[in-house]
């Protein structure tokens, strides 16, 4: 695995931060940083017990029960945590689930778009593109009212957006990212401000478990996001916008 780096310390006391899908991988990742940073985060899970579970383990946390791919389960969440806080300040766009779900052997045995099912395809489309839909427009109209408010939308390498095997983990990532793209114009004359990050490259979550991977093949740990995301919600990026961010670059680009 490549090591971790050392991350800046950012002062967020006062942000509120929810993190779809922050129960595991890199929205757990996200959200421990964000929490250490002084942030007031949420955390969601379509299972609500494993969402309070794992929040109870990261300090100030609150854990929502939200299914992504539901518009009443998404509205219900959104209400739920405006009732604790008052008010969202940042989006982090993150729940999502891999090719694992549709090929377990994606990696050595890559199928042809033809030999997915129907279902497995319309829930990856569903989670990764729909749900990141759903839940900015859910959370938007309050930070229109609020005078603003961040989102950021987590994405993957172009390259695996086309690579052979990879539908439709590959066309629901495109699709997000084009989505987060048409949000930044859509919201460019707002005080709302919209970015991408991806990792930069294959990541140690749960989407590897039980996958052979490449000989040789490096692995970014998912603390490879801590640093980025905190310069996001920090003063620092307060006009940042559409812009795409590898998180595997961002200390050598920001240094």
């Amino acid at each position: 695995m490549i090591e971790e780096t050392e991350v800046r310390v950012h002062d967020l006391r006062g942000s509120r931060v929810l993190v779809t899908g922050g129960t595991s991988g890199l929205g757990r990742a996200m959200a421990e940083a964000l929490s250490d940073a002084g942030a007031e985060v949420a955390i969601t899970s379509r299972d609500r017990d494993k969402a309070e579970r794992v929040a109870a383990s990261i300090p100030g946390a609150v854990g929502i029960g939200m299914d992504t791919r539901d518009e009443d389960a998404v509205e219900a969440g959104i209400d739920d945590l405006l009732g604790r806080w008052g008010a969202i300040d940042v989006l982090v766009n993150n729940a999502g689930i891999g090719m694992r779900t549709v090929n377990p052997q994606f990696t050595t045995r890559p199928q042809g778009f033809w030999e997915v099912e129907a279902t497995g395809f319309r829930d990856v489309i569903e989670t990764n593109l729909t749900g990141y839909f759903l839940v900015a427009k859910a959370v938007v109209p309050h930070m229109l009212a609020a005078e603003g408010g961040r989102i950021v939308d987590i994405s993957m390498n172009h390259a695996t957006m086309n690579r052979r095997g990879f539908s439709p983990y590959g066309p629901s990532r495109a699709g997000s990212e084009a989505l987060s793209r048409i949000m930044a114009a859509d919201l460019a004359d707002t005080p709302i401000r919209v970015n991408l990050l991806l990792p930069g490259g294959i990541t140690d979550t749960g989407m590897l478990d039980g996958v052979t991977l490449p000989e040789g093949a490096g692995v970014l740990p998912a603390s490879i996001m801590a640093a980025p995301i905190l310069w996001l919600v920090s003063d620092d990026a307060k006009d940042a916008h559409d812009q795409r961010i590898v998180a595997s670059e961002f200390e050598r680009s920001s240094a």
